[in-house]
């Protein structure tokens, strides 16, 4: 990725109050705040109302028992790649700590690294305690001041310095919605950081094979130039893993849950990654209900398929012809456990061996144009009473659902506005027969359709 703007990096030890103050500069929640030390660990960025690119990192010194060992050093390559990144770095620190011997071990890493670093003591809420930020003054970086990221202290002060140590950015006259925005969604451990890394062909989120590593959502600018010559513009987001509600007793993964759930609002295509080896269960079922429900694109990613390939090969799984015939029904298995997809493409990929990676980002454009679609209202309610007639739906209390005028009103996502005569006699599996007619006559796979009903008001009774 190449910054268009200039950035700030927040770097420092654990639970000083980085992502706090990184909420505070934004002016909304973006990063997880948590009095667990080390909660924060890939690089998360917001572009400033300034125009400047904020970057909030995971804590430098994480120790093991803070967060596992692996961790600890990819958390650590997220911070040098900020440093390296920025064209200004804020050392963030604890007044109420004061200086401590790991303060001054990192601010040596910012003066060998050659960036503009400035301190910023935080956690000095009110005058009483400004006398603590005068001990900082011999880390001998460029300058020191003070914020109270929980009481807002200092913050817009903050702001007009970036402004003025980086410049005033040029506001566009429009704003750019060209780039198609595309997330990952799944359980844990499926692989979608590092699927996010097979695109972007950087480490520029931690993988690990811890499940629940990803906390926060993290986005990404992606330019991909397909076979034909065309620029393809994303915007890249990967997410949390989604656990079931029933089970997230941890608040930071109470907080990564809701995350994954406004980025699925936020996107235009979203892929559902599933774990090869271990098939569809019952949270990939929730999952793309909830993808399904915001009517967003859809696509299936069936990652670590050259693991299957090999279980495949070794053991010589019997009731397949061949290997053909072993990935046909597993996509035939995917599509009857989730009966819902709206006929979505499923991708069989690899994040390890980078297999069709490519075709990702070709299907989730192809969606995107998809998505955009406006059917005449003629064609539409002709296809519609079509389906009617061919096949209606059953009597319920000798009455039968019908359908009297149909109009598209919206597209991402596609909306049809259906007037009835009783809504709620569409059954869910009648709309599913529509869904899928509609899908497949006006070629809109990986689209879901939504409806909405309006049934015929009772006559009014007079006494």
């Amino acid at each position: 990725m190449e910054f268009t703007h200039k950035s700030v990096a927040l770097v420092g030890r654990p639970n000083v109050g980085k992502s706090r103050l990184f909420n505070a500069l934004a002016g909304r929640r973006l990063s997880i705040v948590h009095d667990r030390p080390g909660v924060t660990r890939d690089v998360v960025s917001y572009d400033l109302d300034s125009g400047h690119i904020l970057m909030d990192t995971g804590g430098i010194g994480i120790k093991p028992e803070m967060t596992p060992a692996l961790i600890q050093t990819a958390a650590e390559q997220q911070v040098d790649f900020a440093i390296k990144a920025a064209d200004m770095v804020l050392f963030v620190t604890d007044g109420l700590d004061g200086l401590t011997p790991l303060d001054e071990m990192v601010a040596e890493h910012l003066r060998s690294s050659g960036k503009p670093a400035w301190v910023v003591v935080n956690k000095i809420d009110g005058p009483e305690h400004d006398f603590k930020i005068h001990e900082f003054n011999k880390l001998g970086l460029k300058g020191v001041m003070f914020t109270s990221a929980e009481h807002r202290r200092g913050i817009n002060e903050l702001r007009e310095f970036i402004v003025e140590i980086l410049g005033e950015v040029p506001k566009p006259e429009m704003v750019d919605e060209s780039r198609i925005r595309i997330s990952f969604v799944g359980r844990p451990n499926v692989g979608k950081s590092s699927l996010c890394n097979s695109l972007l062909q950087e480490e520029r989120m931690i993988v690990s094979e811890i499940a629940g590593t990803t906390r926060d959502a993290i986005s990404q600018d992606l330019d991909f130039e397909n076979k034909s010559g065309d620029l393809l513009e994303f915007s890249l987001i990967d997410t949390a893993g989604l656990r079931r509600k029933a089970k997230v007793i941890d608040p930071v993964e109470y907080f990564s849950a809701v995350r994954v759930e406004e980025t699925i609002a936020r996107s235009d295509v979203v892929f559902l990654v599933l774990d090869a080896m271990e098939g569809v269960t019952k949270q990939d079922k929730l999952i793309a209900g909830e993808i399904l429900n915001k009517g967003k694109g859809i696509i299936v990613l069936v990652n670590k398929w050259d693991l299957a390939v090999e279980t495949f090969q070794q053991y010589t799984l019997p009731g397949y012809k061949d290997l053909f015939d072993f990935k046909k029904k597993f996509a035939e298995s995917v599509r009857k456990e989730i009966f819902t997809l709206p006929d979505s493409p499923i991708l069989f990929v690899s994040a390890l061996t980078s297999l069709r990676v490519d075709d990702i980002l070709t299907q989730a454009a192809t969606i995107y144009k998809k998505l955009f679609a406006q059917i005449s209202t003629g064609k539409l309610n002709q296809v519609i009473k079509r389906y009617l007639d061919q096949n209606p739906p059953r009597l319920i209390t000798r009455i039968r659902f019908k359908i009297y005028y149909a109009v598209q009103i919206s597209t991402r996502p596609i909306k049809f506005k259906l007037f009835c005569n009783q809504a709620g006699r569409l059954d869910d599996s009648y709309k599913r027969f529509l869904q899928s007619k509609l899908l497949e006559e006006f070629q809109l796979q990986g689209c879901p359709l939504l409806f909405d009903l309006e049934g015929k008001k009772p006559p009014k009774k007079f006494s």
